[in-house]
């Protein structure tokens, strides 16, 4: 199977998640854009959707889909979502496009977060890809010379803003062998809206696409 119909069984079995007559939190990205495609087909039986961006929200929309806002929602039974990196323990890199403040918000009202990749973001240790961090403009350089003394290597996303207003320094050349932590130190540095580390706040599921078919996974 190519990587794109990995992709797509993967977004069609998270359908399986997705609580009928309640709200359903989707993400941003690739797969998450498939996922959306496959909700489309029931959008019927939910009540709409909580979209982590403005990309996401279109999507929806032109699918007829509502669109609710997060802070009129006080209940959200899931949210489905892909990663850009994954462990065993189901902590996750995450921001490759752009929307990981949101797509973090949004997971930490959900109940339950349910990633959907392809077995090529599967990995032993996080850091092979950028690190995300989105930073408040006028503290890039001091949170540049914050990250590359942690060891990393941070790159200016260039042309890129945020649906934040913000700015996008990817960190290279990191290998994170305590995610967790790494993720509430880069969150602390001054002028850091937050990083791409998915590790507090960690997938409670994988659905992952292998040639061998869909597989489920979960850090119990």
């Amino acid at each position: 199977m190519t990587q794109d119909e990995l992709k797509q069984a993967v977004a069609e079995a998270a359908l399986a998640h997705v609580v009928e007559g309640r709200l359903v939190g989707v993400g941003t990205g690739s797969t998450a854009r498939l996922f959306i495609e496959a909700l489309a087909g029931i959008k019927d039986r939910i009540t709409g959707a909580v979209a982590s961006s403005e990309d996401t929200r279109r999507r929806l929309e032109g699918h007829g889909i509502r669109v609710y806002d997060l802070n009129d929602v006080t209940d959200l039974p899931v949210y489905i979502d892909g990663a850009d990196e994954i462990t065993a323990e189901m902590h996750m890199i995450k921001g490759g496009g752009g929307a990981l403040t949101r797509e973090k918000i949004v997971s930490a009202v959900a109940q339950k977060f349910v990633c959907i990749v392809d077995a090529s973001k599967y990995v032993d240790v996080l850091g092979r890809f950028p690190l995300p961090v989105e930073v408040i403009p006028m503290a890039r350089a001091q949170v540049a010379r914050e990250l590359t003394r942690l060891g990393g290597r941070p790159v200016l996303r260039e042309g890129f803003v945020t649906d934040n207003g913000n700015i996008i320094l990817d960190v290279h050349g990191l290998q994170i062998v305590d995610p967790v932590a790494l993720e509430s130190e880069i969150d602390h540095l001054a002028g850091v809206v937050t990083n791409g580390l998915f590790a507090r706040r960690a997938a409670n599921v994988c659905l992952m696409g292998t040639d061998k078919g869909v597989i489920t996974l979960s850090a119990d």
